[in-house]
Order: structure tokens, then sequence, then C-alpha cells
């Protein structure tokens, strides 16, 4: 199988992050308002750690050790995005009164409490994280981002698994 240069593949998936993240931006949050919640937050966060990676390995571009190194930290986070991404999921499936209470909005959460606080709430969720707001082809907006992590995953591991 003829697969584009090993850079190609990385500087595609940088762009498809950046793309996933300006249409959350501009289409769901400015157009539609839909606010984030903090779940999905953090699965923005991981999308862009993993467009920074590829770029990272576009700029370096490495030998096959340095493109393993890079493509399993890609995988990585892609396993990270994948949990956060089926945490919500779960939690849109919860039966209402099995849902968590519904936190402080994300932009005040830091204001209010120390670094560390902010963050465990942020990776436990809240009530927010299982409303679901919006939906395409009967998938979630966290379903629909598991599918997005679920295709950095699989080019992650052919990029791990090619020669140079």
């Amino acid at each position: 199988m003829n697969l584009p240069s090993y850079r190609i593949v990385n500087l595609a998936q940088a762009f498809g992050s950046f793309v996933l993240i300006t249409i959350a931006i501009a289409y769901f949050e400015n157009s539609l308002k839909l606010e984030p919640c903090y779940l999905c937050m953090i699965q923005r966060a991981v999308i862009i750690v993993i467009g920074m990676i590829c770029l990272l390995a576009v700029v370096h571009n490495p030998r096959q050790f340095g493109q393993r190194v890079y493509s399993s930290l890609s995988i990585i986070m892609v396993i990270v995005g994948i949990y956060f991404s089926g945490k919500q999921l779960w939690l849109q499936s919860l039966p209402e009164s099995q849902v968590p209470s519904c936190g402080i909005p994300v932009e005040h959460l830091f204001d209010i409490f120390s670094i560390t606080e902010a963050i465990a709430m942020l990776l436990h969720g809240d009530g927010n994280c299982a409303e679901v707001r919006w939906q395409l082809m009967g998938l979630s907006m966290p379903g629909w981002v598991l599918v997005c992590f679920v295709g950095f995953g699989i080019i992650g591991i052919i990029q791990f698994l090619r020669k140079s």
C-alpha cells in the first residue's frame, strides 16, 4: 500500500484537529450558542493536544524511532479522549434521577476554586454534561467526538506500524 509520507499524514491530522476546534467554537458555541460543559472542554483540550503532537512531528520530522514516539503520544491522547467521550455518553444515558447536579460555568470555575480543585471538577463532569443539546444521525456531540478520536487512533496506529 502506497501511503502519503509520515509528515503529510501528521500535517493532515494537525489540520483536522484545527478544523474540529474551529467548528466547535465558530459553529457550536458562537452560532448555535451551545455552551461547552466540563467534559466538552476536556475533549477539546485533548483534540488540541493531539493536533500539537502531530504538528511537532511535522516540524521535527524524525526517523522511525521518533515517529513511533510521536505516534505513541498521539495514541495515548486518543485513549484519554475516548475515555472522556465515553464518560459523557454514559452520563447522557443515565436516568434523570441519577444525573449529577450541575456545577458552575467553566469560565468562573478557575476564579472560585484552586487549579487542582477546578481540574478535579472538570474531570468528574456534572449535570450539564448529561444534557443532549445537539444530535446528528442519532449521535450526540460526544458520540461524534468519539468517532473523531477513533479516526485519530486508527491513523496513529498506522503511523506507528509503518516503515520509514
